[in-house]
């Protein structure tokens, strides 16, 4: 019977410890504990230190900073029936942890899921072009439909990055060829108005020329000096008559001679 009151005291000691192991937690800045009472949500407790009354009372500890969520590669159709294979980052952070931990029994495999659906959705409504192009516009409309859907859940999506767009090989062949023929085009279009200007500039000198008949006499005798000069090849032209009287009449007259 002695020996039985002697292990009292030691017994007491460690129900203590263990009692205050329980009740005591410690919950880290970025964490917050939900707290139910035999099964029914109490409060919202943290960050420092909790008292949780051990057998009556559970806690649920959430963490409350920017989680970084691979979206698996999904297969999108896009407008104009093209298949890719697409992936995603999600940022997000929960700010309501009773709603994160009452509405919801996963949230992180929920928004997983979420993100996936979202990310088919989205891009199936753009045309190939616009998922190559307008990433940035893809990733605001993503974030913005997850963020409505997950409001409910407490949790704020904050961003959505498309990582990578991966085409098909024929696709790819076929998107070269379509910029190969669009360089074309714009060289084309760029030549054509070389041309244009070209053919304006030139009938503006025509004009000009035209107002004064020795000038354009003027420009013959230099074009001919500069075919000449360029290379020792005979050239023959055909000599205007008009060209004849204009220098017949620069040379002085001869004087007459009396008979």
């Amino acid at each position: 019977m002695f020996s039985a009151l002697n292990w009292l005291p030691s017994f007491f000691i460690l129900a203590v410890i263990v009692f205050l192991a329980s009740a005591i937690k410690i919950f880290r800045e970025y964490e917050r504990g939900v707290v139910f009472t035999l099964g029914r949500f109490w409060k919202v407790k943290g960050p420092g230190l909790v008292i949780i009354i051990p057998l009556i009372q559970q806690v649920v500890r959430v963490d409350l900073r920017t989680v970084v969520l691979e979206v698996p590669t999904q297969d999108v159709i896009s407008r104009d029936n093209v298949s890719v294979k697409v992936s995603a980052v999600v940022y997000f952070r929960i700010i309501d942890p009773q709603k994160a931990i009452i509405q919801v029994a996963n949230y992180l495999n929920a928004t997983s899921q979420l993100a996936q659906t979202m990310l088919r959705s989205v891009l199936g409504k753009h045309a190939l072009d616009d998922m190559l192009a307008e990433r940035e516009k893809l990733n605001h409309d993503i974030q913005e439909s997850l963020d409505v859907q997950t409001d409910s859940w407490g949790i704020k999506v904050s961003n959505v990055e498309i990582k990578q767009v991966d085409l098909t090989e024929s696709m790819i062949r076929a998107i070269a060829r379509q910029a190969e023929a669009e360089r074309e085009r714009r060289a084309k279009v760029i030549h054509a108005e070389g041309e244009l200007q070209a053919s304006e500039k030139l009938f503006e000198a025509a004009k000009i020329l035209a107002q004064e008949p020795k000038a354009i006499q003027l420009r013959y005798l230099e074009t001919l000096t500069v075919i000449g000069a360029d290379k020792n090849t005979t050239i023959v032209f055909p000599l205007p008559i008009e060209l004849l009287s204009f220098l017949n009449r620069l040379q002085p007259a001869e004087p007459s001679r009396d008979t």
